[in-house]
């Protein structure tokens, strides 16, 4: 439409634009498309249009397509690729686990001295420790700690916690806490709360309150992810006295709910054996119009399961489906483990095999942004910003 006004021009901004919401909403082809409609209108290409194109390719995870745009940029004299171009493709194949050609990558860089900077190592970081490399981790984080062009940031100090928080090995999220410190890196409201959680899962109540006491006396805010930690918390344990207590506090507060505090919420009362409750929180969740996701019914799944009422799960797994909510690998697990249960081997076999299919036509996951820094120019900032 816009196309055929007289008025229209082709600019670079409108296609950077479109190549990133493209690439946003998975549409990897559309974007290639419209990539090749720019060319045709004489519309001279640029570093950033390819890199916006290589994103998009990279949030679908197609590797070896990112890597023909990255071989194009190299061909091109005016559209040499840079930290930015790398540090993209460079995160897909650290998601994909694809080490091997993050190394060749790195090792691309070197040659075109082209210098990792903090974003390009946090990218790596966070894939290293997802695939459980912890000491590959640390070796970065030590050169890091060690460099003036890849100084690590409040993101780093997020991420390295977080991924200790998250599979228990509090001692060594601690340790890492200080260093972080000590280098000079200011907490922000994401760190404590990445504590809170880490806190909360081993149940350590009480460092998980000295937290969020500091909090308050450095007069950060306590925000849904707070609380969400601290019923999630409670939840897993089952003491829905608190948990409901906290929620209480939440709303008195003016805190705004989320698809995870009611997930925690179901799950709580659950576990505790208030099924009663379960159907509050679900009445609660269409009044406050909370978007029902496949972890929300998972939730509600996992809840006609610990009350092993077998036909509420089957419609609520129907009424899933007619809603487009794909079902996961935990729902199905949950609904197995309830079948099983009864000894219903006949379901479970069914829900096996309706697994396979759906992984056969598996979406890829999107690709998550990479972060940059605030003094980028603003169409590298559309690409790589959070």
């Amino acid at each position: 439409m816009l196309k055929v006004q007289p008025f229209y021009h082709p600019k670079e901004g409108t296609y950077m634009k479109l190549l990133v919401l493209l690439g946003r909403s998975g549409q990897p082809g559309q974007a290639s498309q419209l990539f090749d409609e720019m060319l045709q209108t004489g519309l001279e290409p640029t570093a950033e249009l390819y890199t916006a194109l290589l994103a998009a390719c990279c949030r679908s995870n197609l590797i070896d397509k990112a890597y023909e745009v990255l071989e194009q940029m190299k061909s091109l004299p005016l559209c040499q690729p840079d930290v930015y171009t790398y540090s993209i493709l460079i995160k897909a194949c650290a998601d994909a686990f694809r080490f091997e050609l993050v190394d060749s990558l790195y090792d691309e860089m070197a040659e075109r001295l082209i210098t990792p900077n903090t974003v390009t190592q946090n990218t790596v970081l966070s894939g290293y420790g997802k695939a459980g490399k912890y000491e590959e981790m640390e070796k970065i984080l030590s050169k890091m700690l060690e460099s003036t062009t890849s100084e690590p940031d409040v993101w780093t100090m997020n991420t390295i916690i977080g991924l200790f928080g998250n599979v228990g090995q509090i001692e060594t999220m601690e340790k890492w806490y200080e260093k972080f410190r000590n280098f000079g890196i200011e907490p922000e409201t994401r760190t404590f709360n990445i504590l809170i959680g880490a806190y909360g899962k081993k149940r350590m109540y009480d460092k998980m309150s000295s937290v969020m006491e500091y909090m308050r006396r450095l007069s950060f805010p306590w925000t849904t992810s707070t609380y969400n930690n601290v019923i999630e918390a409670f939840s897993d344990a089952g003491d829905a006295k608190h948990m409901e207590y906290t929620f209480e506090q939440m709303r008195a507060e003016g805190i705004k709910a989320d698809t995870k505090t009611l997930c925690c919420l179901i799950r709580g009362f659950a576990n505790a054996g208030l099924f009663h409750k379960v159907i509050s929180m679900v009445q609660l969740a269409g009044r406050l119009e909370i978007p029902e996701n496949t972890s929300f019914f998972n939730a509600v799944i996992y809840a006609c399961s610990r009350a092993d009422d077998l036909m509420e799960m089957e419609r609520v797994f129907k009424r899933m489906k007619d809603r487009s909510c794909q079902p996961d690998s935990t729902t199905y697990s949950v609904m197995m483990d309830a079948y099983r249960k009864e000894g219903m081997s006949d379901k479970v076999y069914d829900l096996e095999q309706e697994m396979q299919r759906m992984n056969g036509g598996k979406v890829s996951k999107g690709y998550d942004d990479i972060e940059t820094e605030a003094n980028d120019d603003v169409s590298k900032e559309v690409l790589v910003m959070v």
